[in-house]
């Protein structure tokens, strides 16, 4: 039997909730399971998500394969990183430092993403307000202009094409 590490949708329509379970791979998505090691919720901000990292590692341990939805999750909570220093046989002290590094490696990455977004909103500020005065700028010069055309219109009177004299032919009379 196949042992797969997958999401179970639960919720009403629109408004998804996941439980992170152990299936057996045949199985369909929200039937049968082994065992619920876990939830995600990704409508709230930031989203929730919350792993029994024990038996997470117990079906990793014991061969079962995550879809790619659930490895991303267990990469973020640092689940992955300590499975696979521990396949490789690495001390316990070794693991805890590691796993430090790595969450302080996370919050840095969180702030530089923050003050990348931050930089991104002062950008789009700046832009949406040069735009404005660019179109109070344009309406103003298209009215300034519009107005001394409709006065130069009124003050010169509008030519007339002047008709051909009329011919009188003596031999028409």
């Amino acid at each position: 039997m196949a042992v797969k590490l997958r999401l179970r949708r639960l919720g009403r329509k629109k408004r998804p909730f996941y439980r992170i379970i152990a299936t057996d791979s045949r199985a369909p998505r929200d039937g049968r399971f082994i065992e619920e090691i876990g939830h995600y919720n990704p409508l709230t901000h930031p989203e929730t998500v919350s792993v029994q990292e024990d038996r997470a590692l117990y079906w990793l341990g014991v061969g079962a394969t995550p879809s790619k939805t659930v490895r991303n999750i267990l990469s973020r909570q640092g689940i992955i990183l300590k499975f696979d220093l521990k396949k490789q046989g690495v001390a316990e002290e070794k693991i805890t430092e590691e796993l430090r590094k790595w969450e302080v490696l996370q919050i840095e990455r969180a702030k530089r993403l923050e003050a990348k977004k931050e930089s991104e909103r002062e950008r789009r500020k700046k832009a949406k307000q040069e735009s404005a005065k660019a179109e109070t700028a344009g309406e103003v010069e298209k009215t300034a202009a519009a107005q001394p055309e409709t006065a130069v219109k009124s003050e010169t009177p509008a030519e007339k094409p002047e008709a051909p004299a009329a011919e009188t032919s003596d031999e028409n009379k």
